[in-house]
Protein backbone atom coordinates (compact mmCIF):
# COMPACT_ATOMS: atom_id res chain seq x y z
CA UNK A 1 0.00 0.00 0.00
CA UNK A 2 0.94 3.71 -1.26
CA UNK A 3 0.79 5.84 2.07
CA UNK A 4 -0.68 8.79 1.20
CA UNK A 5 1.29 11.82 2.41
CA UNK A 6 0.00 15.60 2.15
CA UNK A 7 1.48 18.72 2.48
CA UNK A 8 0.05 20.85 5.46
CA UNK A 9 -0.64 24.42 4.76
CA UNK A 10 1.13 25.49 8.07
CA UNK A 11 4.65 24.17 6.97
CA UNK A 12 4.67 26.79 4.59
CA UNK A 13 2.08 29.18 5.29
CA UNK A 14 4.04 32.11 3.46
CA UNK A 15 2.48 30.68 0.03
CA UNK A 16 -0.95 31.19 -0.81
CA UNK A 17 -3.43 27.61 -1.72
CA UNK A 18 -2.52 28.00 -5.03
CA UNK A 19 1.01 28.45 -4.73
CA UNK A 20 1.07 25.19 -1.80
CA UNK A 21 -0.30 23.28 -4.34
CA UNK A 22 2.41 23.50 -7.13
CA UNK A 23 4.98 23.20 -4.41
CA UNK A 24 3.15 20.03 -3.13
CA UNK A 25 3.33 18.80 -6.74
CA UNK A 26 6.88 19.62 -7.39
CA UNK A 27 8.56 18.27 -3.67
CA UNK A 28 6.59 15.02 -4.54
CA UNK A 29 3.47 14.86 -2.46
CA UNK A 30 0.62 13.77 -3.93
CA UNK A 31 -1.95 15.42 -1.84
CA UNK A 32 -1.89 19.02 0.32
CA UNK A 33 -4.03 20.29 2.57
CA UNK A 34 -5.61 23.19 2.28
CA UNK A 35 -6.19 26.51 4.86
CA UNK A 36 -9.46 27.92 4.36
CA UNK A 37 -10.04 30.09 7.17
CA UNK A 38 -6.90 31.72 8.87
CA UNK A 39 -6.43 30.03 12.28
CA UNK A 40 -5.36 33.51 13.97
CA UNK A 41 -5.47 37.01 13.02
CA UNK A 42 -1.84 38.04 12.21
CA UNK A 43 -1.35 35.03 9.50
CA UNK A 44 -2.43 35.51 5.94
CA UNK A 45 -6.06 36.34 4.79
CA UNK A 46 -7.01 34.53 1.63
CA UNK A 47 -10.28 34.32 0.33
CA UNK A 48 -10.87 30.53 0.01
CA UNK A 49 -14.65 30.84 0.95
CA UNK A 50 -17.03 30.18 -1.87
CA UNK A 51 -16.73 30.99 -5.78
CA UNK A 52 -13.81 33.63 -5.38
CA UNK A 53 -10.61 33.95 -8.36
CA UNK A 54 -8.30 32.19 -5.42
CA UNK A 55 -10.61 29.13 -5.14
CA UNK A 56 -10.80 28.77 -8.90
CA UNK A 57 -7.14 28.92 -9.35
CA UNK A 58 -6.33 26.35 -6.32
CA UNK A 59 -8.79 23.98 -8.09
CA UNK A 60 -6.81 24.70 -11.48
CA UNK A 61 -3.75 23.95 -10.02
CA UNK A 62 -5.33 20.83 -8.27
CA UNK A 63 -6.33 19.94 -11.78
CA UNK A 64 -2.98 20.63 -13.92
CA UNK A 65 -0.68 19.24 -11.56
CA UNK A 66 -2.89 15.97 -10.37
CA UNK A 67 -2.59 16.62 -6.62
CA UNK A 68 -5.71 15.78 -4.34
CA UNK A 69 -6.98 17.65 -1.11
CA UNK A 70 -7.12 15.91 1.54
CA UNK A 71 -8.49 17.94 4.02
CA UNK A 72 -9.69 21.47 4.41
CA UNK A 73 -8.99 23.87 7.70
CA UNK A 74 -9.75 25.15 10.17
CA UNK A 75 -13.70 25.52 11.87
CA UNK A 76 -13.64 26.50 15.18
CA UNK A 77 -16.43 25.54 17.06
CA UNK A 78 -17.24 28.75 19.38
CA UNK A 79 -19.92 29.52 21.91
CA UNK A 80 -21.74 31.74 19.47
CA UNK A 81 -20.94 29.09 16.46
CA UNK A 82 -24.21 28.63 14.73
CA UNK A 83 -23.82 25.73 11.93
CA UNK A 84 -25.99 25.85 9.93
CA UNK A 85 -25.13 29.86 9.66
CA UNK A 86 -21.18 29.61 9.69
CA UNK A 87 -19.93 26.20 8.65
CA UNK A 88 -21.50 26.06 5.28
CA UNK A 89 -19.29 28.00 2.87
CA UNK A 90 -15.91 26.27 4.56
CA UNK A 91 -17.72 22.87 3.91
CA UNK A 92 -19.01 23.66 0.33
CA UNK A 93 -15.91 24.78 -0.79
CA UNK A 94 -14.27 21.78 0.48
CA UNK A 95 -16.00 19.65 -1.47
CA UNK A 96 -15.56 21.95 -4.29
CA UNK A 97 -11.57 20.94 -4.33
CA UNK A 98 -12.25 17.80 -3.43
CA UNK A 99 -11.40 17.81 -0.13
CA UNK A 100 -12.53 14.55 2.12
CA UNK A 101 -11.85 15.86 5.60
CA UNK A 102 -12.41 18.83 7.63
CA UNK A 103 -10.21 19.65 10.68
CA UNK A 104 -12.12 21.29 13.50
CA UNK A 105 -10.93 23.35 16.57
CA UNK A 106 -13.04 23.19 19.91
CA UNK A 107 -13.11 26.66 21.29
CA UNK A 108 -15.95 26.23 23.74
CA UNK A 109 -15.98 25.67 27.33
CA UNK A 110 -19.42 24.10 27.45
CA UNK A 111 -18.75 20.58 26.54
CA UNK A 112 -22.20 19.64 26.05
CA UNK A 113 -22.81 22.46 23.53
CA UNK A 114 -19.47 21.94 21.95
CA UNK A 115 -20.58 18.05 21.34
CA UNK A 116 -23.82 19.56 19.78
CA UNK A 117 -22.30 21.48 17.56
CA UNK A 118 -19.85 18.98 16.63
CA UNK A 119 -22.56 17.11 15.80
CA UNK A 120 -24.10 19.38 13.87
CA UNK A 121 -21.30 19.81 12.16
CA UNK A 122 -20.61 16.30 10.93
CA UNK A 123 -24.52 15.98 9.93
CA UNK A 124 -23.52 18.66 7.38
CA UNK A 125 -20.83 17.43 6.30
CA UNK A 126 -21.65 14.19 5.89
CA UNK A 127 -24.34 15.91 2.76
CA UNK A 128 -20.87 16.79 1.25
CA UNK A 129 -19.06 13.31 1.84
CA UNK A 130 -16.82 14.85 4.55
CA UNK A 131 -15.63 13.50 7.23
CA UNK A 132 -15.25 15.71 10.62
CA UNK A 133 -12.15 15.49 13.14
CA UNK A 134 -11.90 17.36 16.18
CA UNK A 135 -8.54 18.06 16.63
CA UNK A 136 -6.91 18.05 20.62
CA UNK A 137 -5.18 21.13 21.06
CA UNK A 138 -3.77 21.80 25.03
CA UNK A 139 -4.90 25.23 24.64
CA UNK A 140 -8.67 24.81 23.67
CA UNK A 141 -11.25 23.36 25.16
CA UNK A 142 -10.57 19.85 23.47
CA UNK A 143 -7.27 20.26 25.32
CA UNK A 144 -5.83 16.04 25.05
CA UNK A 145 -7.22 12.88 23.76
CA UNK A 146 -9.70 11.87 26.16
CA UNK A 147 -11.29 14.75 25.96
CA UNK A 148 -11.66 14.53 21.92
CA UNK A 149 -12.40 10.82 22.53
CA UNK A 150 -15.44 11.81 24.73
CA UNK A 151 -17.12 14.23 22.78
CA UNK A 152 -16.89 12.36 19.37
CA UNK A 153 -18.40 9.61 21.38
CA UNK A 154 -21.24 11.43 22.44
CA UNK A 155 -21.76 13.42 19.69
CA UNK A 156 -22.23 9.73 18.13
CA UNK A 157 -21.59 10.36 13.96
CA UNK A 158 -20.49 7.74 11.85
CA UNK A 159 -18.53 10.55 10.12
CA UNK A 160 -17.15 12.03 13.26
CA UNK A 161 -13.20 11.82 13.92
CA UNK A 162 -10.53 12.95 16.30
CA UNK A 163 -7.08 14.28 14.74
CA UNK A 164 -4.21 13.35 16.39
CA UNK A 165 -1.22 15.91 15.77
CA UNK A 166 2.23 13.81 17.05
CA UNK A 167 2.71 17.55 18.54
CA UNK A 168 -0.20 18.01 20.55
CA UNK A 169 -0.37 14.42 21.49
CA UNK A 170 3.42 15.58 23.44
CA UNK A 171 2.19 18.57 24.55
CA UNK A 172 -1.17 17.84 26.00
CA UNK A 173 0.17 14.61 28.06
CA UNK A 174 -1.68 12.07 26.02
CA UNK A 175 -0.23 8.37 25.88
CA UNK A 176 0.30 7.03 22.22
CA UNK A 177 -1.09 3.66 24.46
CA UNK A 178 -4.48 5.19 24.49
CA UNK A 179 -4.97 5.20 21.35
CA UNK A 180 -5.19 1.59 20.94
CA UNK A 181 -7.99 1.46 22.81
CA UNK A 182 -10.03 3.52 21.23
CA UNK A 183 -12.09 2.54 17.79
CA UNK A 184 -9.91 2.24 14.66
CA UNK A 185 -12.86 4.25 13.20
CA UNK A 186 -11.82 6.97 15.16
CA UNK A 187 -8.99 8.09 12.97
CA UNK A 188 -9.39 8.54 9.39
CA UNK A 189 -5.88 10.58 8.61
CA UNK A 190 -3.33 11.92 11.44
CA UNK A 191 -1.06 14.90 11.53
CA UNK A 192 3.24 14.46 11.87
CA UNK A 193 6.29 16.39 13.28
CA UNK A 194 8.47 16.16 15.25
CA UNK A 195 9.46 18.42 18.61
CA UNK A 196 12.14 18.17 21.30
CA UNK A 197 11.11 15.82 24.06
CA UNK A 198 10.87 18.30 26.89
CA UNK A 199 7.66 20.50 26.72
CA UNK A 200 8.03 24.02 27.64
CA UNK A 201 7.20 25.33 30.76
CA UNK A 202 4.30 27.61 29.81
CA UNK A 203 1.25 27.37 27.78
CA UNK A 204 2.33 30.93 25.96
CA UNK A 205 5.64 28.17 24.88
CA UNK A 206 4.01 25.87 24.11
CA UNK A 207 1.99 28.04 21.55
CA UNK A 208 4.55 29.62 20.39
CA UNK A 209 6.90 26.17 19.67
CA UNK A 210 3.32 25.05 17.80
CA UNK A 211 3.16 27.62 16.08
CA UNK A 212 6.61 28.34 14.51
CA UNK A 213 9.05 25.97 15.87
CA UNK A 214 8.66 22.25 15.09
CA UNK A 215 11.20 20.09 14.13
CA UNK A 216 10.68 18.04 10.68
CA UNK A 217 10.37 14.48 11.57
CA UNK A 218 12.63 12.14 13.12
CA UNK A 219 14.55 15.21 13.77
CA UNK A 220 13.22 15.35 17.07
CA UNK A 221 12.70 13.21 20.05
CA UNK A 222 8.80 11.78 19.61
CA UNK A 223 8.45 8.83 19.30
CA UNK A 224 7.22 8.56 15.59
CA UNK A 225 7.66 5.31 15.03
CA UNK A 226 5.34 4.21 18.14
CA UNK A 227 2.86 6.69 17.07
CA UNK A 228 2.41 5.06 13.74
CA UNK A 229 2.40 1.67 14.57
CA UNK A 230 -0.61 2.77 16.95
CA UNK A 231 -2.56 4.59 14.52
CA UNK A 232 -4.40 2.72 11.96
CA UNK A 233 -3.04 1.13 9.73
CA UNK A 234 -2.07 2.65 6.07
CA UNK A 235 -4.08 5.95 7.29
CA UNK A 236 -2.71 9.17 5.65
CA UNK A 237 -0.52 11.47 6.90
CA UNK A 238 -0.82 15.26 6.99
CA UNK A 239 3.05 16.59 7.44
CA UNK A 240 2.30 19.85 9.59
CA UNK A 241 5.90 21.11 10.69
CA UNK A 242 6.09 25.01 10.43
CA UNK A 243 9.68 26.38 11.05
CA UNK A 244 9.61 29.93 11.06
CA UNK A 245 13.24 30.78 11.61
CA UNK A 246 14.27 28.15 9.11
CA UNK A 247 12.04 30.35 6.48
CA UNK A 248 13.76 33.13 6.96
CA UNK A 249 16.92 31.59 4.68
CA UNK A 250 15.57 28.15 2.89
CA UNK A 251 12.65 27.98 0.54
CA UNK A 252 9.25 26.48 0.98
CA UNK A 253 10.03 23.72 -1.77
CA UNK A 254 12.95 22.52 0.09
CA UNK A 255 11.68 22.39 3.35
CA UNK A 256 8.45 20.57 2.19
CA UNK A 257 11.26 17.90 -0.02
CA UNK A 258 12.96 17.71 3.65
CA UNK A 259 9.39 16.82 5.89
CA UNK A 260 8.61 14.34 2.97
CA UNK A 261 12.04 12.63 3.07
CA UNK A 262 11.99 12.36 7.45
CA UNK A 263 8.41 10.96 6.66
CA UNK A 264 9.60 8.53 4.48
CA UNK A 265 12.40 7.16 6.47
CA UNK A 266 9.91 7.08 10.07
CA UNK A 267 7.21 4.93 7.97
CA UNK A 268 10.41 2.90 6.90
CA UNK A 269 10.97 2.29 10.28
CA UNK A 270 7.75 2.08 11.38
CA UNK A 271 7.14 -0.57 8.83
CA UNK A 272 10.34 -2.54 9.77
CA UNK A 273 12.13 -1.47 6.49
CA UNK A 274 15.07 -0.19 9.13
CA UNK A 275 16.37 -2.26 11.51
CA UNK A 276 18.30 0.94 13.38
CA UNK A 277 15.08 2.62 15.25
CA UNK A 278 15.02 1.81 18.80
CA UNK A 279 11.86 2.74 20.86
CA UNK A 280 12.58 4.92 23.81
CA UNK A 281 11.08 6.49 26.49
CA UNK A 282 9.78 10.09 25.14
CA UNK A 283 7.44 12.63 25.43
CA UNK A 284 4.79 10.87 24.04
CA UNK A 285 5.25 7.79 26.13
CA UNK A 286 5.35 9.01 29.69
Amino acid sequence: MTRVLSLAALTALELSPPELVSTAAAAGYTHVGLRLIAATPTEPQHAMIGDTPMVRETRARLDATGVLALDVEIFRLRPDTDVARDAQGIVETGARLGAKHLLVAGNDPDEARLTDNFAALCDLAMRYGIAAHLEFIPWTDAKDLAQAARIVERAGKANGGILVDAFHLSRSRSRIDDIARLPASCFRYAQLCDAPAAIPPTMDAIVAEARAERRFPGEGELDLVALVRALPRGIPLSLEVPTLELAKSVPALDRARRALAGARHVLAQAEGRDATHSTGALTTQR
